[in-house]
């Protein structure tokens, strides 16, 4: 058995065929997790949710950002839905989107196996959230995302505000919540986010820090796999092991194996891009 950790899909189903022939996915005794932002812009988000979703008895995702958009689309008009890029439309009008997008609606924020040693996330974490704390968050918008009210909780968790605060209370706390663990980047001490830093380290404005480097962060007893900063690329440090290496931007899809003593990494090419089309790493947009 294995049990291997795989960066953002994006809708990349030609990648992740690839990546799980080299790895040698057997469904029979492996497990996958994935590491969120399943869908956007491969061009093939049909296939990847359909995909991930044939192997949900065998694997673990945890909700992206890109994720949650496409559910919260997805509540809306057939008008408003046609609006949107093809690739989602795809989703939004096949013929089993109620299927896949309601099982994705159950997914986690956060997946931690504490005998393995590891928790998922897709972004980060706020610096003074353990993993107990996290844990506890995590559950709370989970179970109003699994409940009859997920419909007020789509509509309302877009916005950059407010920060995260322990005494933040109804659609704000969620919301910030879920900015937390979908869209972490960059963020001050207090642990204040900022959005519009995106690119790779040493590119952000002062008094700024990754999330997985801020001084004074939690002490935390699991390892942490985490995907979302594609302009981060492999990084491995401070027991964050981010996997994100760009496959729908033309780079590489990655995988990790969770239950090695080793360090071992599998990677294959991402979605071809022509190089003209090819962003530079500070305009991408997990």
């Amino acid at each position: 058995m294995s049990v291997w950790a795989i960066g953002d899909l994006q809708g990349c189903y030609e990648p992740t065929q690839r990546l799980l022939e080299r790895i040698n996915f057997d469904p029979a005794t492996d497990r996958l997790w994935f590491c969120g932002d399943l869908v956007n812009r491969g061009g093939e988000s049909l296939e990847t949710l359909r995909l991930v979703h044939s192997l949900r008895a065998n694997c673990v995702t945890v909700l992206g950002n890109h994720d949650l958009s496409l559910l919260a689309i997805g509540e809306r008009r057939p008008e408003e839905q046609r609006k949107v890029n093809p690739d989602l439309q795809r989703v939004l009008f096949a013929e089993d989107r109620d299927v896949l997008l309601e099982w994705l609606r159950t997914q986690p924020l956060l997946h931690a196996d504490h005998e393995l040693g590891w928790m998922m996330v897709h972004a980060g974490l706020a610096p003074k959230w353990t993993v107990s704390l996290a844990e506890k968050h995590a559950r709370e918008v989970e179970q109003r995302l699994r409940g009859e009210q997920y419909r007020k909780l789509l509509k309302n968790m877009y916005g950059d505000q407010p920060p995260w605060s322990p005494g933040l209370s109804g659609v704000e706390r969620d919301r910030a919540i879920i900015n937390v663990f979908t869209r972490m980047r960059y963020c001050t001490p207090r642990g204040r986010i900022a959005f519009d830093a995106k690119g790779s380290p040493g590119t952000q404005p002062p008094g700024l820090y990754p999330w997985y480097e801020v001084p004074g962060r939690a002490e935390r007893d699991l390892k942490i796999v985490c995907g979302h900063w594609s302009a981060l690329g492999l990084f491995i440090g401070h027991g964050v092991h981010a996997l994100d290496t760009g496959a729908v931007w033309g780079g590489k899809l990655t995988a990790l194996q969770l239950d090695s003593e080793e360090l071992r990494i599998v990677q294959v090419p991402g979605r071809d891009v022509p190089v003209s089309q090819q962003p530079h790493p500070a305009q991408r947009r997990s």
